[in-house]
């Protein structure tokens, strides 16, 4: 009976024990971001039937190469009487990967608050290498001061915002506004393509500033490696051409991005403020990389919504 009774409460006691340990794991285990409504493209689109904007969908913006470019277009069904703020959406996918699509849900909450917005696509690493995809982000700045009367928005409240290399491409262009070697030829030439505000989430900022074998990606959208390569990986850095020209910036990072290490934003944050200009950087407790995992009614997304209502409703910005 007493061998029996031993055996038992052995048992219970690795029993206490495993549990424990799962309890502490648990504790221990980065916090991840609430998961955000479903991106189902289908899902979406019905969502956005329901609410009082229009989409107009795959308007051609400009030129990629020898094919055409295009663009979403997500705006209230009654314009207001003024012009629009605009706010432009790039998709992320460490430049491989992604598509215009992706950016219809969180744009559709910034319509219905009057916002002219546009999500965008831009030649992937597969198709073209750097620098086709800065070169397609500004077409599609310059065409759209090229339609600003047409679409009754502001040229000069033009706001973007992009995570990972979507946020690299928003941060350049942020950086990169008076660079012509940039510009490419897609169209519009007569226009400019500097931009009045950016949020650059979970951002590449400088290419020679990464740890060696953990940027892949990077390689792709270079061509090759980065010291072999340099004045590419140097163009393609937003920290290469900060000035105190840029545009107001809100940089996001998570905590525990294991993809896109949190220095890169740092080192953007401190060359920006270096250079005199408005920039904020908010590091999210407990966040992967994909720190806008959490949706649209998050405290970091109320963050986002301040940051854009701030520079492109609250009076006009500088041209």
């Amino acid at each position: 009976m007493n061998t029996q009774s031993n055996k038992v409460g052995r048992i219970m006691m690795s029993l206490g024990t495993v549990l424990l340990a799962g309890a502490v794991l648990a504790q221990e285990r980065p916090r991840q971001p609430a998961a955000a409504p479903s991106h189902d493209h289908d899902r979406v689109l019905r969502h956005i039937a329901t609410l009082n904007i229009e989409l107009l969908r795959d308007v051609e913006f400009g030129k990629g190469g020898d094919r055409p470019l295009k663009l979403h277009i997500l705006r209230p069904k009654k314009p207001p009487a003024e012009p629009m703020p605009v706010l432009v959406w790039i998709h992320g996918g460490a430049w491989t990967t992604g598509n215009k699509d992706t950016g219809l849900y969180r744009l559709s909450f910034f319509a219905q608050r009057g916002y002219f917005c546009v999500t965008i696509e831009y030649r992937l690493a597969g198709e073209a290498r750097f620098q086709a995809q800065i070169e397609d982000c500004k077409c599609a700045i310059r065409f759209l001061r090229a339609k600003a009367k047409e679409y009754n928005i502001d040229p000069n409240r033009i706001g973007v915002w992009g995570g990972s290399a979507g946020g690299h491409l928003a941060a350049l262009l942020g950086t990169s506004g008076n660079v012509s070697a940039l510009e490419g030829h897609g169209g519009w030439p007569e226009h400019s393509s500097n931009v009045q505000a950016v949020c650059a989430c979970a951002a590449p900022s400088d290419f020679f500033k990464w740890d060696k074998g953990a940027f892949s990606a990077g390689i792709d959208l270079i061509g090759g490696p980065f010291d072999t390569n340099k004045e590419k990986a140097a163009l393609a850095s937003p920290v290469t051409h900060v000035g105190k020209q840029a545009p107001p910036f809100l940089i996001v990072h998570g905590e525990l991005d294991n993809t896109v290490p949190l220095r890169q934003s740092q080192l953007l944050h401190a060359a920006l403020q270096k250079a005199g200009v408005n920039a904020t950087l908010h590091v999210e407790s407990g966040a992967p990389h994909s720190v806008l995992g959490g949706g649209p009614h998050t405290k970091l997304q109320r963050m986002i919504d301040e940051f854009f209502d701030k520079h492109l409703k609250a009076g006009k910005a500088n041209p």
